[in-house]
C-alpha cells in the first residue's frame, strides 16, 4: 500500500506541474504567435489572416478548457505538441537537448555528494576547533553565492588567466567541468550543512557512549555507526537536490552558452512557446518524483526501523 500511495503522489505532482505551468503560461502577457510572426515577417506587416490562420494551427483560437484537455490527454502519451517557433515536435526538441544537460548535472551531483561530504566529515572529526570552524564556515557561504556570479568567476579564473579549461561550448569532457563545478557549490553546500548537522547530533546520542564504552574507538565511533545513521538524512536531501539541479542548469547552461535544457528553455519562455515549456518542465517534474521514489525504496533497506514501519503500515 505505501509503494501505490507514493506512486499516486507522483501522478498528482506531474499533473500539477503540467497544469501550473499551462495555467501561468496562459495568462502572461504577450502572444507566441505575435512573436513569431515578428521574427520571421517582420511584426507590423503580418496581416490579420495570417495571425489567425497560425492560431488555428496550433489551437490557440480554442477556449483554454478545449486547449488544456487536448494539452494533457495528449501529453498522457508523450505529445507536447509542436513549438510555435520552430515547428519541431517540442517532445524530440527537449529530449535531443537532455544528454548534455544530463552530463552537467549528473558530473555536479558526483562533485557535491563528494565535496559536501568530505566537508561535513572532516569538520566533524577533526579536534582542531579552527578548522572545524573554517570547514563548516564554508556550507552557508556556498549556498549564499548566486550561481551566475560563480560562474563568471570561474570562467574569469580557470579559463581567461590560467587557461585550463574552455569557457564556453559543449566540446569534450573538458567543457563540463566549470558548469559542473558552477551547479555543485551550493548543492554540495547543502549537503554538508545537512550532514554536519546530523553527525553532530548523533555524536551526542547515548548509543554513542555505550560503543565507546566497549572498546571501539574515535574513528569507527565516527565512521562506522554514526555517519551511517546520520547519512539518512543526507540521502534524503540529495534525492530533492538532484531534481532541482536540472531546474539549475538553465542559468547555469546559458551562463557557459552550453546546448541543452538551458537554452531551449530560455528561448521557449521568451517566446512563450507553451509546449515546449511545459515539456520541459514535465520532464523536470519527471526527474524530481522518479529520483526522490528511488530514494524512498532504497531508504527502509538502510534502515530497519523505517522498515518495520512500512511493514506495520502494510
Amino acid at each position: 500500500m505505501s509503494l501505490i500511495r507514493r506512486l499516486l503522489q507522483a501522478v498528482v505532482v506531474l499533473w500539477a506541474a503540467f497544469t501550473l505551468s499551462f495555467l501561468i503560461l496562459y495568462l502572461l502577457p504577450g502572444d507566441a504567435v505575435l512573436t513569431k510572426l515578428g521574427s520571421a515577417e517582420g511584426g507590423p506587416s503580418a496581416s490579420p489572416e495570417q495571425v489567425a490562420q497560425l492560431r488555428a494551427q496550433f489551437g490557440l483560437d480554442q477556449p483554454i478548457l478545449v486547449q488544456y484537455g487536448k494539452h494533457l490527454l495528449a501529453a498522457l502519451h508523450g505529445d507536447f505538441g509542436v513549438s510555435v517557433t520552430t515547428g519541431d515536435g517540442a517532445t524530440h526538441m527537449v529530449l535531443t537537448a537532455l544528454p548534455p544537460t544530463l552530463a552537467v548535472t549528473g558530473l555536479a551531483l558526483l562533485l557535491a555528494v563528494v565535496f559536501g561530504g568530505a566537508i561535513a566529515v572532516l569538520g566533524t572529526y577533526t579536534r582542531a576547533r579552527w578548522l572545524s570552524h573554517a570547514l563548516l564556515s564554508l556550507p552557508p557561504l556556498g549556498t549564499s553565492l548566486p550561481t551566475f556570479w560563480v560562474g563568471l568567476l570561474l570562467i574569469q579564473l580557470f579559463s581567461f588567466r590560467l587557461r585550463l579549461v574552455p569557457a564556453l561550448g559543449s566540446a569534450g569532457f573538458a567543457s563540463l567541468i566549470l558548469p559542473a563545478i558552477t551547479l555543485a557549490l551550493p548543492t554540495g553546500a547543502i549537503i554538508a550543512q545537512v550532514l554536519a548537522k546530523s553527525l553532530r547530533t548523533q555524536l551526542a546520542e547515548p548509543y554513542v557512549e555505550i560503543v565507546r564504552a566497549k572498546g571501539a574507538g574515535r574513528g569507527r565511533v565516527h565512521f562506522g555507526h554514526a555517519l551511517r545513521n546520520a547519512g539518512l538524512p543526507a540521502l534524503t536531501l540529495v534525492g530533492v537536490v538532484a531534481g532541482n539541479l536540472l531546474a539549475g542548469s538553465v542559468v547555469t547552461e546559458t551562463v557557459f552558452s552550453r546546448d541543452g535544457l538551458g537554452r531551449i528553455t530560455t528561448s521557449a519562455v521568451t517566446a512563450q512557446d507553451l509546449p515546449v515549456v511545459q515539456a520541459v518542465i514535465v520532464l523536470a517534474a519527471f526527474f524530481f518524483v522518479v529520483l526522490n521514489l528511488l530514494v524512498d525504496l532504497v531508504y527502509p533497506l538502510l534502515d530497519p526501523r523505517v522498515r518495520k514501519e512500512v511493514n506495520v503500515d502494510g
